[in-house]
């Protein structure tokens, strides 16, 4: 797998990754299942798998990573007593996780839908914090090795969402596919596919951390 190049060099990349705290968010959870597939797969089981096994794959090279969730149950606050006021709490929780962290970089896993089965592929949102374009770019190139993955053009996502909008930090939405597709799905649902996913999403942040290489010797 071509995203092996981006790997080689981890060993050397470690003191660069000691400071950074990649905070790892699997999208929604609890009483929020996200979207849902025509076969009932909701995305926050597939959100949890890929980030379990991104967070692993920090941890094996050094790196400093938290989670945001690390299971599909999660704590409201007793006065949460609607999935709306639960959710709110929870995105609340996690922006605070987030600031709470010194020189945060957020990555955040989702799938995405349609209304029809045409769309498919991954596509990395990004928002408005200095370096997150930057991170998308890598994400993007490395998504973009995974066989038979199709990758949509990057975007600075929009600012209605409460997590990447109160996120300061360079942070990225990352779409893995279209649970509305069904190639998108099949694929979804391989548990090495969902690895390699999170192989190219830590060789992303990796390549960003690193920075351009040196050119000058």
């Amino acid at each position: 797998m071509k995203i092996k190049s981006g790997l080689v060099s981890l060993l050397a990349a470690v003191s660069l990754l000691s400071k950074p705290c990649c905070i790892i968010d699997a999208g929604h959870g609890g009483d929020d299942g996200g979207a849902v597939a025509p076969d009932g797969t909701a995305e926050s089981g597939l959100n949890l798998s890929v980030c379990l096994k991104l967070d692993a794959l920090m941890g094996l090279y050094g790196a400093d990573a938290a989670l945001t969730r690390s299971s599909e149950a999660l704590d409201y606050p007793p006065d949460a007593q609607t999935i709306k006021a639960r959710k709110n709490a929870d995105q609340k929780r996690r922006a605070e996780l987030i600031a709470s962290k010194e020189n945060a970089v957020l990555i955040s896993v989702h799938q995405n839908t349609y209304g029809d089965a045409g769309p498919a592929g991954a596509q990395v949102l990004y928002n408005k914090y200095p370096g997150s374009s930057e991170l998308a770019s890598c994400a993007y190139r490395y998504l973009g090795m995974l066989e038979g993955q199709k990758v949509r053009a990057s975007a600075e996502i929009s600012d209605n969402i409460f997590l990447m909008r109160n996120a300061e930090c360079p942070a990225i939405l990352v779409e893995c596919g279209f649970l509305s597709n069904a190639e998108d799905l099949s694929r979804l649902e391989n548990d090495e596919h969902r690895t390699k996913i999170a192989v190219a999403l830590c060789a992303a942040y990796i390549d960003y951390i690193k920075g351009p290489e040196d050119t000058n010797g």
